[in-house]
């Protein structure tokens, strides 16, 4: 059973958020291994079972980008971590921003940092506005393209990846 039949909702790149939390919270009343303590050993494990089920998959589907990630898993989609390869003409795109990055890590200027996060918050725009469309169109058929859906999981892993760098780098006191 994957997360979305557990909620029994149809899978989707845009869910009912507030109808995810509802049903989490009725799952974890309804599955909470304290009511089952005086149960047999077979109903204990299953209420943690379904608990912990019911935690796994409300974290990943109630967090866009884990979302995506789950569909594309599920979908046969992704390669093995490290074997996704991402296009070579974002790859160019980014060479400034890792030489700026470079530049930062070697002699710190808070206006090149700050021009560095504007230049990736812009990518990252224009990848949410890239995939809008099939985000909303996308009905689970056997026939989707998800290319573009990875493409922009992979881009927006890797600008995380960068970000995450940047806030790394702080101005030598």
């Amino acid at each position: 059973m994957n997360y979305f039949q557990f909620y029994n909702i149809p899978i989707s790149f845009k869910i009912d958020e507030a109808g995810l939390k509802k049903t989490f919270l009725q799952n974890s009343k309804k599955y909470h291994p304290d009511f089952f303590t005086l149960e047999n050993q077979a109903d204990q494990d299953e209420a943690l079972r379904l608990s912990t089920l019911n935690n796994d998959a409300y974290k990943v589907l109630r967090n866009f980008g884990s979302r995506i990630r789950y569909i594309l898993e599920l979908k046969g989609v992704l390669a093995e971590e490290g074997q996704n390869k991402l296009p070579q003409e974002f790859l160019m795109d980014m060479m400034d921003i890792n030489e700026a990055i470079m530049d930062l890590q070697m002699d710190y200027d808070t206006d090149l940092k700050n021009e560095v996060i504007a230049k990736i918050d812009s990518f990252e725009h224009d990848l949410i506005v890239s995939i809008e469309d099939d985000i909303s169109t996308f009905e689970n058929q056997e026939d989707f393209d998800y290319s573009r859906i990875k493409n922009f999981y992979l881009k927006k892993k890797y600008l995380k990846r960068i970000k995450d760098n940047l806030d790394q780098i702080e101005p030598e006191v």
